[in-house]
């Protein structure tokens, strides 16, 4: 009567096993339930805040480093300089890194010599700066119509966070007056933002950075409907991009994508099957494609702080931290193991540990000994050229 129990329990545990194997390989993250979207915006909120910006203008007059160097910089720049002539373009057609490139880059260096500006006027209080922003926004708000091809969604994203970055600084900061305000949030509104805000399935930087700009044009627009729906897909996209051992023997997925085996997971991951906690889905591609993802993680981040719900706390902090550290070893010369990508990334992670370095070390006090070396190493930190500048001056060692 007794022998069949055991083979009974043989099957239940075949069973479950089968049930966990399903769970392990299926780990989707859900976006949070509650809204993200303050009562009242605060502005300038896009990244960098007034108190920031007062902090970073205090240093540079009084020539205290690394602001000044920063300043410096950036002051020297192509993007300062007053005599740029925007080159807008109605259709602006972006394949395939960026081939072919009809106005992607003019668009992108535009909108960074746009905030670019914004920031000199800050900074300098020359009204001649704000007015150079001003003429780069209304030059392309009166031409813009699509963006076309392979890349749209991802040039979109790059442009529209400059963009959003250097509108908030000029709008609630220069007092000179900007006419065709209204055509560019109409521009924001119905050309950038119906092209990044239901995502991206691409690598997740893509989603990422279109985040970005979404959350920061929400911020300008003070529409809380986008910003709920962009901070969700973030959130998500985020617990997707960074691996913590918490997440399980798998990295968490974007349930859209049907990673939903193990293998599948693999390959999206660059083929890396070793996940250990600060790994990215990028890493074993670039550290550069990998320093665009955690530079919009921070970002966001950031703009969520200024906006009233600080997400360091959270998961999004934790993952930005640990990210950071691993990439930041290896970018300062710590030999590759054998078990990630093969024994050999490429390097070149770019100018983007300011803003997270600053928030979860000087703010939290996470040691992040990797990351400060590598930060302090680089400093001043420019530009990429795509969406990323001058973060020293606006969040090296910034307390606000």
């Amino acid at each position: 009567m007794s022998s069949p129990r055991p083979h009974r329990s043989r099957l239940l545990f075949a069973l479950l096993t089968t049930a966990l194997a399903g769970t392990l390989t299926l780990h989707p993250t859900a976006p949070p339930a509650q809204a993200a979207a303050p009562a009242t915006f605060t502005h300038p909120g896009v990244t960098v805040s007034k108190p920031q910006l007062d902090f970073a203008r205090t240093k540079v007059l009084a020539g205290a480093q690394p602001w000044k160097t920063a300043y410096d910089r950036m002051a020297a720049s192509k993007y300062a300089d007053l005599d740029r002539t925007p080159k807008p373009r109605a259709i602006v057609e972006c394949g395939s890194y960026s081939n072919p490139n009809l106005g992607c880059t003019d668009e992108r260096e535009d909108a960074i010599a746009a905030y670019t500006q914004a920031l000199m006027w800050y900074v300098t209080r020359d009204a001649r700066h704000a007015a150079k922003a001003i003429q780069l926004m209304d030059a392309w708000s009166a031409v813009i119509r699509d963006h076309t091809n392979s890349n749209a969604p991802l040039q979109t994203g790059w442009a529209g966070s400059s963009w959003a970055k250097a509108a908030e600084i000029v709008k609630h900061t220069y007092t000179g007056g900007w006419p065709h305000q209204n055509r560019f949030a109409t521009v924001l509104r119905d050309v950038y933002l119906p092209e990044i805000i239901n995502g991206s399935n691409s690598n997740g930087n893509w989603e990422l950075t279109m985040m970005e700009a979404a959350v920061g044009i929400s911020v300008f627009l003070e529409d809380r409907a986008s910003y709920d729906k962009a901070m969700a897909t973030f959130r998500t996209r985020a617990a997707a991009y960074v691996y913590l051992a918490s997440d399980g023997p798998l990295p968490r997925t974007v349930p859209s994508q049907n990673l939903d085996t193990r293998d599948k997971i693999v390959r999206y991951w660059q083929n890396q099957s070793t996940f250990v906690t600060g790994l990215t889905q990028e890493t074993c591609r670039d550290l550069t494609h990998t320093g665009y993802g955690i530079s919009s993680l921070s970002h966001v981040a950031e703009t969520s702080r200024i906006q009233g719900q600080d997400l360091y706390g959270t998961d999004v902090g934790e993952r930005l931290r640990h990210a950071l550290g691993f990439q930041a070893k290896y970018e300062q010369g710590e030999p590759v193991p054998g078990w990630l990508c093969g024994g050999s990334l490429h390097l070149g992670l770019g100018p983007v540990t300011e803003v997270g370095h600053n928030a979860m070390h000087n703010r939290l006090g996470f040691a992040m000994t990797n990351t400060q070396a590598l930060t302090e190493r680089t400093r001043p930190a420019g530009t990429n050229n795509l969406f990323v500048a001058w973060e020293t001056l606006t969040h090296g060692d910034n307390p606000a």
